[in-house]
């Protein structure tokens, strides 16, 4: 007979560790990059068909809006870029013990803001 485990359906009231947190940011991440793969393409597409269509690309970057959107998505790029080679690291059993997880995904938090941070001022 199997045995009755408790259930808890209360999905606010859940406490995830952060390195749940980062596979769960991992996965959207991952998700944003790729529903934002096709705006990112018909862009290079418009800046590389002509010197009239670069013109109107570089307008349309002038927008602060599209700027917010590329740096949300160079964000999750870099994200996702640490947090996979966290991934492979794990895989490869290393960083396996808790401190060292829990260490790991704060080091992916930061780096990757911190290029953002880094690259988006260059970029911006």
């Amino acid at each position: 007979m199997a045995k009755q485990r408790p259930k808890n359906l209360d999905l606010m009231s859940i406490r995830l560790p952060l390195p749940g947190i980062v596979s769960i940011m991992h996965r959207i991440s991952g998700a944003g990059l790729f529903l934002s793969l096709p705006v990112l393409l018909c862009l290079f597409q418009s800046s590389v068909s002509s010197p009239e269509s670069f013109a109107s690309f570089q307008l349309v970057l002038a927008n602060p809006l599209w700027k917010i959107f590329l740096l949300l998505v160079l964000f999750g790029f870099l994200y996702h870029l640490c947090a996979g080679i966290r991934y492979l690291a794990l895989d490869l059993h290393w960083g396996t013990e808790l401190a060292e997880a829990r260490a790991s995904s704060v080091a992916v938090l930061v780096v990757s803001v911190l290029l953002t941070l880094i690259l988006g001022a260059r970029l911006w």
